[in-house]
């Protein structure tokens, strides 16, 4: 858990993550402390997502993945869950126009098909307009969940065995890592989790085996500029070994800086 400290007056650009995932947790709660229904609370997480996603375009985070619905989240009462499904959509739509302008690829991973036709077609609308960007790429996991992900891409593996494609011995975790949703995504480097909550939640469960983690009592509704800050700031405080030793770690970034291999 994070406690609040000053906020640092500079990031060093050279060691920003690369890509950052978030898992958006604590709408209801917000919204409960202050005597709103639920709806209020996604409404006011829809703004944080927005103030958080203009930040690390700003900053030049190349990768950015928003924990937005889980298959979990289809147990929530059947009015809430339209209502979220609603606000994605006017979301999508007012939000093109900015995501144009700014070059930000707009992509979602999950299992797309359970979604609502109405929504799966703002998603392809979206995707398809934004295809040609050069700038971030946004995801949003909707519909989503690590181990269905992981089963999915085993199955399709077993599959091109079974077809004689493929051999159970060419299986490797580069080949498992490559019949995943985020087949074009590199690996989060800087894994956040609002709300207090101490857990991943099926959330880039292959992924994030080493991604930092960094958890803050905040709700997402307030998790705004600043926190991300904080955030990045604490990423970068931090030696990302691995399991390598300091001395090995310390040896490949002068090998690099050098222009020589590692380990000469």
């Amino acid at each position: 858990m994070k406690t609040q400290s000053p906020i640092p007056v500079s990031l060093d650009p050279a060691r920003l993550p690369r890509h950052v995932a978030i898992i958006m947790d604590g709408n209801g709660r917000w919204a409960k402390q202050r005597g709103y229904p639920r709806v209020r609370g996604h409404a006011a997480g829809a703004e944080a997502a927005r103030a958080i996603i203009r930040q690390a375009r700003r900053l030049g985070i190349p990768y950015l993945t928003l924990y937005a619905f889980s298959e979990e989240n289809w147990q929530r009462p059947p009015m809430e869950v339209r209502t979220l499904m609603a606000l994605l959509r006017r979301y999508l739509r007012q939000e093109l126009r900015e995501m144009q302008e700014n070059g930000i690829v707009f992509n979602a991973i999950g299992n797309l098909a359970r979604l609502p036709q109405e929504v799966q077609r703002e998603l392809a609308r979206t995707m398809a307009a934004t295809r040609g960007g050069t700038g971030m790429v946004l995801t949003l996991a909707l519909s989503y969940g690590g181990r269905s992900e992981i089963v999915a891409a085993v199955r399709a593996l077993a599959a091109e065995v079974q077809a004689g494609r493929l051999t159970p011995e060419e299986i490797d975790a580069s080949r498992l890592a490559g019949a995943l949703f985020t087949a074009d995504l590199p690996d989060p480097d800087l894994l956040i989790r609002t709300s207090g909550e101490y857990r991943l939640s099926n959330f880039l469960l292959w992924q994030s085996a080493y991604a930092e983690l960094y958890f803050t009592d905040t709700l997402w509704p307030d998790f705004r500029e600043e926190e991300f800050l904080l955030a990045l700031w604490d990423y970068q405080r931090r030696d990302r070994r691995f399991g390598l030793t300091q001395e090995q770690v310390e040896s490949g970034a002068l090998a690099r800086r050098q222009g020589l291999p590692p380990g000469r």
